[in-house]
């Protein structure tokens, strides 16, 4: 081939080139939980105006594989990206739905499910309902902690599973009694009646269990109100869990979103400040 021939066809193999893109190249699999995770972006446009905790979204860590798989939101593009993954050592069971800090992820709190908890509408309400924690956590849960010596007990034993496993009377006769007759009022509206039994009740509890008590009803008892706050505005059934006998933890989770109920009512806007939510449940 002649020299000028030769250059002729390697301009033509240039510009069928340019014509002719190569093929993509495989960017591998795309990740299943994306999409499940964008939409607490949609669910958030919705219910953030209801309490201040709605307004940032938290890490969420998906567990499933035998392994943890952490995310965080991506604000510019309205979605959650993965940033590491990290050995199940705790054997997570399916259905967990927790919110805790990672001490393999360096103590960040994060958002602890499964991933079928994105199955429906109601497990998104469940996610940001660990989003409160994760608000507690950021904003006063450990100054609280603080003043609280039954925490400050269960730390020095290293009992890291306290707010769990504490061996709280719930079936003690009078205090069944006495949280079944506090229910009840708030149930029927009779909030006069609520102040006296409660008296009577930290009166037959020990210190520590009154703190036990009244922690697990702001705590819990807090997310389970906004909870249930989301349900309505996203026309969900509510979460009643824990009203009936036999009392257990869960029981909190109720008597607690009651009494706020009631707290909030007498002292409109009370739910948004945590903190001082917290003193009037504890008094």
């Amino acid at each position: 081939m002649k020299i000028r021939e030769a250059r002729i066809f390697a301009i033509a193999l240039i510009l069928s080139g340019l014509n002719h893109p190569a093929p993509a190249q495989d960017k591998g699999p795309v990740d299943p939980n994306l999409a499940s995770l964008a939409r607490i972006f949609e669910v958030q446009d919705k219910i953030k105006d209801i309490h201040p905790a709605f307004e940032r979204l938290h890490p969420v860590a998906i567990v499933y594989g035998g392994e943890f798989h952490i995310y965080v939101p991506d604000l510019a593009k309205r979605t959650y990206r993965l940033v590491t993954t990290a050995p199940d050592k705790f054997n997570i069971p399916v259905g967990i739905r927790a919110a805790m800090p990672l001490d393999f992820w360096g103590g960040r709190m994060a958002c602890v499910v499964s991933p079928e908890v994105f199955d429906k509408l109601a497990g998104y309400a469940t996610v940001f309902h660990e989003f409160v924690h994760c608000h507690q956590w950021d904003t006063c849960e450990l100054r609280l902690k603080d003043s609280m010596g039954v925490f400050k007990k269960a730390m020095a034993r290293k009992d890291y599973m306290w707010e769990l496993e504490y061996p709280f009377p719930y079936g003690n006769a009078d205090f069944a009694r006495d949280y079944e007759a506090i229910l009840t009022a708030l149930s029927k509206g009779e909030a006069g009646l609520v102040p006296e039994i409660r008296k009577s009740l930290k009166a037959r509890l020990s210190r520590d269990e009154w703190e036990y008590m009244t922690w697990q009803e702001w705590k819990e008892g807090s997310a389970r109100y906004l909870e249930n706050e989301i349900d309505a505005r996203l026309g969900l059934p509510a979460n009643s869990g824990g009203f009936k006998q036999p009392f257990n933890r869960v029981s909190f989770y109720a008597g607690g979103e009651a009494l706020i109920r009631m707290l909030d009512g007498q002292e409109p806007g009370l739910i948004r400040n945590l903190e001082s939510l917290y003193h009037k449940i504890a008094e």
